[in-house]
């Protein structure tokens, strides 16, 4: 009987074209690459159950990856059995190498990401005082998009290499070096300006994640710092995209580079009857009762006479650059509310007021005299 069931089976084989054999092994190869996965991956979630977020987090996000290793890894031996010819194998043998770099590229990758993910979790960026938090988020985000182009570029690299033609032109490239250098040197000048104009603001941070900036005229803030460019959103909520050398090369103002805390001026102008005293315990009370001050600076001083007015320049301090604006509207309004009350004859005006209505007086009663003769 068992004589018998292997002489079907070796004539069902000897039937059975090469192709259709080879087909049905490598197939099943990946039908049981699956199965093999389903458990692999359940053993594993098991085991990393009570461990840490970043191998919880590692094995949950690697999932896809592990089916293509285990698949990849069951797909070797079946080449072996599976009828090829030479060219077929030798063909599908370099898929399964090709396969195995872009595994490598995505499982560091996406360690790479989960890692950094759950370093910065310590870092509140929403925090009242958040500048530890920019300096670290800043860092490990441009320095992530470094090491991730990097990875994709050996990846793609060792992919390459793989072709004989590729690795031809690698050798006469490495012939040439000296104008092929030169060549590439100024193909990437951009490419590179910017690779390391990013590795530099990540190690001195000129400008970090959430920063207030004026740059090119305009107020914003830091929204997104990639591995080409940054991205501040301005005060209108307009998007300004400047290239990483621009804050190597270019002059701007960073309000929040060491803290985020701003002394913002209020200037205004009265009459000399107004008494600067007064204002000046008007100011202090509008700033103690504001809930935008942050108690550091309070000053009020006549910084200049001019010919019908003097100058009064108002400080006041508050913990970032938007609640310092606030703050500052709000002293306006409310001083001049108060002014306007209380010394409505305190606000400019022409000093030649009178003489001009002395001079209209005059006018109108020489035409009314002259009328009256007149009659």
């Amino acid at each position: 009987m068992e004589q018998r069931l292997e002489n079907i089976i070796e004539t069902l084989i000897r039937l059975t074209p090469n192709w259709l054999l080879s087909m049905i092994v490598l197939v099943a190869a990946v039908i049981i690459g699956y199965f093999v996965h389903r458990l692999v991956f359940r053993l594993l979630t098991r085991l990393v159950a009570e461990r840490d977020l970043f191998w919880r987090s590692l094995v949950s996000r690697n999932r896809r990856p592990l089916r293509l290793a285990i698949v990849v890894w069951l797909l070797t031996p079946a080449v072996n059995i599976a009828p090829l010819t030479d060219d077929q194998a030798g063909f599908i043998r370099h898929l399964l190498l090709l396969a195995f770099i872009i595994l490598l590229g995505w499982s560091a990758r996406t360690a790479l990401h989960i890692w950094m993910t759950v370093y910065l979790r310590r870092f509140k960026l929403d925090a009242e005082d958040n500048l530890l938090a920019r300096k670290h988020v800043t860092q490990s985000r441009i320095l992530e998009r470094v090491a991730a182009t990097l990875i994709v570029a050996v990846a793609l690299s060792a992919a390459l290499m793989t072709f004989p033609a590729v690795r031809q032109y690698g050798v006469s490239l490495m012939a040439s070096a000296g104008v092929a250098g030169i060549v590439l040197g100024l193909a990437l000048q951009p490419v590179l300006k910017n690779l390391f104009a990013g590795i530099q603001i990540a190690i001195t941070q000129p400008i970090r994640i959430d920063d207030a900036l004026i740059v090119e005229g305009e107020w914003g803030k830091v929204e997104e710092i990639t591995s080409t460019y940054v991205v501040v959103k301005l005060w209108d909520w307009r998007r300004l995209i400047l290239p990483l050398g621009y804050f190597i090369e270019k002059p701007f103002q960073n309000w929040t580079r060491e803290g985020a805390a701003l002394i913002g001026t209020v200037m205004i102008y009265l009459d000399y009857t107004v008494p600067v005293d007064d204002i000046r315990r008007k100011v202090e009370e509008i700033a103690a009762g504001s809930k935008l001050w942050d108690g550091q600076v309070i000053n009020v001083a006549v910084t200049d006479f001019r010919e019908n007015v003097m100058e009064i320049r108002i400080l006041v301090s508050a913990a970032d650059g938007g609640r310092t604006f606030d703050l500052r509207c709000e002293v306006r309004e409310k001083l001049i509310d108060y002014i306007q009350r209380t010394y409505p004859d305190g606000l400019p005006k022409v000093r030649a007021q009178g003489v001009e209505t002395q001079s209209v007086n005059a006018s109108v009663a020489s035409n009314g005299a002259t009328r009256v003769m007149q009659s």
